[in-house]
């Protein structure tokens, strides 16, 4: 045990220094930001600080939930980075084409088309930005091509777009347009100028843009390949280390009765229940928001005739949707963290439950402050990232997709964490202080806890004015580590504590199966974190870090497979085992969803070279959704049956509603992502190598027949999806009321009869 703390010790010390130290590298190679662009002859195109004005206004209209940059956000507008690039290069062709030949460039010959291209990729790729004077000067043609750029930009954002779900009026001031459009072009002209003496560009030669050059990097083949052998190569390892390594058995005498039956409950136990109410309402309305915003890629400004945009556009719906996700399911592991704290601690500490309750009470005001606050500064109501105004900054919208709160919002969340901690350290204390065989396993658990509570605030990393670049390295935190990490360490620790409390797992065999499995997943995991940021004006090293240690991610993921398989065996164990097969039927799920939607959906956009093509496509969301909700929410749902369970161990369940809700969610999420999503991304893909990234992207191309036909097979799935999650909900709700449980003979068994001090509502 003391090996196995000193490498997880190692791996994270190791880990966060390379992290760290890579964050500096993207900082100092962040792609500059010019005071002023000019032209030759000093004629003015971009004025000082509008560039940066311009990002504030990107956020506070809702940044990547509308459309996206440098690939990063939402499917339904364009990516701004590539249309504006696309835009300049083509207006810049046709004008020398008329220039010479009068001639509209498609219209000219291939061999002259060719020399204007290579004319473009010398004019575009050169970098002309003097870091002394922070001024970039532009030819004339390009200084022209922002001004088309800008009226047709003008134009989306003031009349709306209905292919793009853009309503009418989402900007009207001509000084906010203009900051927008600066901060557009900025982004592109990263995309496509190399950097001071290599021949890539500052995002790596995305998006793939043929006109000016912006073709797949040699880099990107070599770290693609070499990630794939090193997963093979680990892979074969482990499966030799397994079937080498001398088994060691879990296996345990089961007890004859539960042991959690007739265990008093504590009051905090009671007040911590109504957290599972709250993230099932959180769920349903989390769906019912999914399906406006798929509606309106195939809608564009309504949901089936009404003018939905008016007041809820999609930019909110998208917003709220994707926020939802992360609270409900958040909600519930905080909810297991406060109800397995007094099983673990065997007391409850005084003032206890007032203090559970005060942290509902803060939940509720950040849940509804937070998107109220959005509401408000996508409707023009809190300065819409101007100077004079901070109130988007504090209270609207971040612009940063799962992070999306504004920054009051975040410190609210991040210090209702740190009370949550609180809570459940009190709670387990006593058992921190014993040093007894279950010490390890507790110290894990509150180890885990912690990093719950602290890496949160790497979503305050970031501040109003912060380079994109290195906002962005600071999300990743929070999405990454936060969510997929730690959240998860955190959940594996709670499922072990729960099985071995139940007496059928051996104490010693699981706490070294859990050191070492988290230190496995920590140790690709954390490094990890940079394969989002391959593209996102970072330096070549992250392509290098991010593949390889991201591809390793698959490893521990191929063998979540025997977990499960040992938890399902566990049903057997005990006639009243029985009672807990749902909860452990939903951890079968996460493996499942484990190995298809992070491992295999998620390997499909991981190496450079294929991410180089599918950033930001319908290959994004495939690999979201079927990990999002089919690891993370699975294993939420599972928590809180088990929670329930243990709350009313004796209870017998009417167990047919609660297997309709497993194979509807289950069965809907798969249809979701085999009929629409999947297939989508493949001929997105397609269309992004043959033509260029803008074209997958384009209302030419996303309204087409056939991606309405496959939007449209989206329903079959998400009608399922729903109908499961309203089935889950009402079985919840009949537990609450007594009719999800059935009556007992009235010569039950003693331990079939629920002790007087359980609830009887969750």
């Amino acid at each position: 045990m003391k090996r196995l703390w000193l490498l997880l010790a190692v791996v994270l010390i190791a880990s966060f220094t390379v992290l760290g130290h890579i964050g500096t590298r993207i900082r100092e190679a962040a792609p500059p930001i010019p005071e002023r662009v000019v032209t030759p002859d000093g004629q003015l195109v971009i004025a000082p600080s509008e560039i940066a004005t311009g990002q504030n206004v990107w956020q506070a209209l809702g940044g990547m939930q509308l459309g996206s940059l440098w690939g990063h956000g939402s499917y339904v507008a364009p990516d701004w980075t590539a249309d504006w690039l696309h835009r300049e290069a083509t207006f810049v062709l046709d004008t020398w084409a008329h220039a010479s030949r009068s001639l509209a460039y498609e219209r000219l010959s291939s061999e002259e088309q060719a020399a204007l291209r290579v004319r473009l990729q010398k004019a575009m790729r050169t970098n002309t930005y003097d870091p002394a004077t922070r001024t970039l000067t532009l030819t004339p043609e390009r200084a022209q091509a922002f001004a088309a750029n800008l009226a047709h930009y003008s134009d989306v954002f003031r009349h709306g777009r209905r292919e793009y779900a853009i309503p009418a009026g989402a900007l009207t001031r001509p000084e906010d347009l203009r900051c927008l459009a600066a901060f557009f072009f900025w982004s592109s002209w990263a995309a496509s100028t190399e950097r001071p003496g290599e021949h890539l560009t500052y995002t790596s030669n995305w998006p793939h843009e043929p006109l000016v050059g912006n073709t797949l990097p040699g880099s990107a083949l070599l770290w693609s390949g070499l990630s794939i052998l090193l997963l093979i190569g680990f892979l074969g390892a482990m499966i030799w280390w397994r079937g080498a390594a001398a088994p060691e058995s879990r296996d345990v005498v089961a007890p004859t009765r539960d042991p959690l039956a007739g265990l008093p409950l504590y009051p905090s136990q009671r007040a911590s229940l109504k957290f599972f109410g709250l993230a099932l309402a959180l769920f349903l309305l989390q769906i019912g928001l999914g399906g406006v915003t798929a509606h309106f890629g195939v809608e564009g400004d309504g949901f089936y005739g009404v003018p939905l945009a008016r007041w809820l556009p999609y930019v909110i719906t998208r917003t709220w949707h994707t926020q939802l996700g992360i609270y409900w399911i958040a909600t519930t592991w905080l909810a297991t963290g406060l109800f397995v704290g007094p099983l673990i601690g065997g007391h409850e500490p005084r003032g206890q439950r007032l203090g559970v309750n005060v942290l509902f009470g803060a939940l509720l005001v950040v849940v509804l402050g937070s998107m109220g606050g959005q509401w408000l500064s996508v409707h023009h109501k809190m300065g819409l990232g101007q100077a004079s105004s901070d109130a988007w900054f504090y209270f609207g919208h971040s612009g940063y997709e799962y992070i999306d709160l504004g920054r009051a919002w975040q410190i609210g969340l991040y210090t209702g964490l740190f009370l949550w901690l609180g809570l459940v350290v009190r709670a387990i204390l006593p058992a921190l202080r014993k040093r007894d065989e279950r010490r390890p396993l507790v110290l894990l658990f509150a180890l885990s806890a912690l990093a719950i509570a602290g890496f949160y605030g790497a979503a305050l990393g970031y501040g109003k004015h912060t380079h994109l670049a290195v906002a962005e390295y600071w999300r990743w935190w929070v999405v990454h580590l936060w969510v997929e990490g730690f959240f998860e360490v955190f959940a594996t620790v709670v499922v072990a504590f729960l099985f071995a409390r139940l007496g059928l797992l051996s104490l010693r065999a699981t706490q070294r199966a859990l050191l070492l499995s988290s230190t496995i997943f920590l140790a690709s995991g954390i490094i990890g974190t940079l394969h989002h940021l391959y593209f996102a004006g970072t330096p070549e090293i992250v392509q290098a870090l991010g593949s390889v240690f991201s591809a390793l991610e698959v490893v521990p993921l191929v063998f979540i497979g025997y977990e499960a398989w040992e938890n399902y065996r566990l049903i057997g164990h005990a006639p009243w085992m029985a009672r807990y097969r749902w909860p452990i039927y939903f951890f079968m799920a996460v493996a499942f969803w484990n190995l298809v939607g992070a491992g295999l959906f998620g390997f499909l956009i991981n190496p450079p070279a294929s991410l180089y093509y599918v950033q930001g496509l319908n290959t994004t969301p495939l690999h979201g959704h079927t990990a999002l909700f089919g690891v993370y929410g699975m294993l939420g749902i599972a928590l809180m049956l088990f929670c329930v369970r243990a709350a009313r161990p004796a209870a017998v369940w009417r167990e047919g509603v609660l297997g309709a809700a497993f194979w509807l969610l289950n069965g809907g999420l798969l249809a979701m992502a085999l009929l629409s999503l999947l297939p989508i991304g493949v001929l997105q893909a397609r269309a992004a190598i043959d033509v260029g990234y803008w074209y997958a992207r384009s209302p030419e191309f996303l309204q087409s027949g056939l991606m309405n036909t496959l939007r449209w097979m989206r329903a079959v799935g998400d009608v399922a999806f729903a109908a499961g999650a309203g089935v889950l909900v009402a079985f919840v709700t009949g537990l609450a009321t007594g009719h999800a449980i059935r009556r007992q003979p009235a010569n039950a068994s003693e331990e079939s009869t629920p002790p007087k001090e359980l609830p009887a509502a969750a």
